[in-house]
């Protein structure tokens, strides 16, 4: 059977995100992700292998810091920018900054002195609820924005500009921030979602009136991203229907790390896109990417976390072992990781793992002992399914073994 024909597939009886689409992904781990309550900053010797591994997922461009924080922010920034410049990279890089000339000024600093285009991210936020309990006035952000927008540009910086919770405010304060933005010389929009308020709809609704509203009346050639949070474990959900809406890039963290619950994960957001044919790279040291920051940032990833948990593409369950066997058994090592998943994991450099315990059939004993070279005969079969059905877990490697010198002696 061809191969397109081993799986019909529903997800395409009404595709939103037209095939071809150039999607662009911006990394927030370095900045935003730092933000987790829970998390180390990680040193300057640990970013910049971080740096390079999202250089070698072709990973867009990446926030580096905000660098009106402190000396530390400040130091790491440039190092992270001179590593870029240094080293010829493609990865773009960007910084955030308050809408205060405080927080511009060091990014100019740090662009100068390393020679290469740093885009600044202003933020501000926007929404009703903001503005009530700030005391603020859309006329403050207006006049905060254009003064923030033109000191950037005037400095030779690309100017980025962002409103925080946009998907909370008022499409007339949406128009008014964003319009003033491009007149004031931005060319990258960042609409948010930064309490994770959004559901897919919503996302859709607001980049569709932002490109409708804003963009095209502008007459100018503006980027338009989106940037959101898990809060209501839609995060991924959101990015793709912005990105059917129109967003042209998406920003996203490793290990969803970020505020309270986290950005939208960026492992998750390069498997989606390569399983879509939105993107089409090497993505094999995805799960390096993602277990480097884990220890660089002193957290943990979740043993069922999708595709690079320690469980992800693990079985010992009999049924689904026994399926995915006789794929291998085909000589067909795609059969084989599509039968029971849903993610193939030879495409993120990883395979399927087929382990004994005590849901486990005696095909899981045959093929461990063939996948580990040790003849199988009854008794050394019946040994380990005995130990297996006994047992109220997966049975390590080392026990398996065990057992196999266990029986040899006997």
């Amino acid at each position: 059977m061809p191969q397109n024909e081993w799986i019909y597939d529903w997800n395409l009886a009404s595709p939103q995100i037209a095939p071809g689409t150039r999607v662009l992904l911006n990394d927030e781990t370095l900045r935003d992700g730092l933000q987790n309550p829970s998390v180390h900053d990680p040193t300057i010797e640990e970013k910049i292998e971080i740096l390079h591994l999202m250089e070698s997922l072709g990973i867009d461009s990446l926030n580096i810091g905000l660098p009106g924080a402190g000396p530390r922010a400040f130091a790491d920034t440039e190092a992270l920018a001179r590593e870029i410049a240094t080293t010829r990279m493609k990865i773009r890089p960007n910084c955030a900054a308050r809408t205060v000339e405080g927080d511009i000024r060091p990014i100019v600093e740090i662009s100068q002195r390393v020679g290469i285009a740093i885009e600044a991210a202003t933020f501000l936020g926007s929404s009703p609820i903001r503005r009530l309990v700030e005391d603020w006035t859309v006329e403050h952000l207006e006049r905060t924005t254009k003064k923030a927008v033109k000191f950037a540009v005037d400095n030779g910086l690309p100017s980025m500009y962002v409103t925080e919770d946009t998907i909370r405010t008022d499409p007339e304060t949406i128009k008014r921030l964003y319009t003033t933005a491009i007149r004031s010389g931005a060319r990258a929009i960042v609409l948010c979602d930064t309490v994770g308020h959004a559901t897919p709809q919503g996302a859709y609704n607001l980049v569709k009136f932002v490109i409708e509203e804003v963009v095209k009346p502008s007459g100018e050639k503006i980027r338009v991203d989106w940037h959101g949070h898990c809060d209501r474990g839609l995060a991924i959900a959101n990015s793709l229907a912005a990105i059917a809406a129109g967003a042209n890039q998406v920003h996203a963290a490793a290990n969803s790390l970020g505020e309270r619950v986290g950005n939208t994960p960026m492992e998750l957001m390069l498997v989606n896109l390569r399983l879509m044919g939105l993107i089409e790279r090497d993505l094999s040291r995805l799960k390096d990417y993602c277990e480097k920051v884990a220890r660089a940032t002193h957290t943990t990833i979740p043993p069922n976390y999708p595709v690079i948990g320690r469980d992800a593409f693990r079985t010992a369950t009999g049924t689904h072992a026994a399926a995915i066997i006789k794929a291998f058994r085909k000589d067909d090592p795609a059969l084989a990781n599509a039968v029971y998943s849903g993610v193939p994991a030879h495409l993120f450099g990883l395979q399927q793992v087929i382990e004994i315990g005590p849901m486990s059939g005696k095909s899981n004993v045959l093929f461990w002992l063939e996948r580990h070279g040790i003849p199988a005969d009854d008794a050394l079969v019946n040994r380990i399914f005995d130990a297996a059905k006994q047992s109220a877990r997966v049975l390590t490697d080392e026990e398996v073994l065990a057992l196999c010198a266990e029986t040899a002696r006997n």
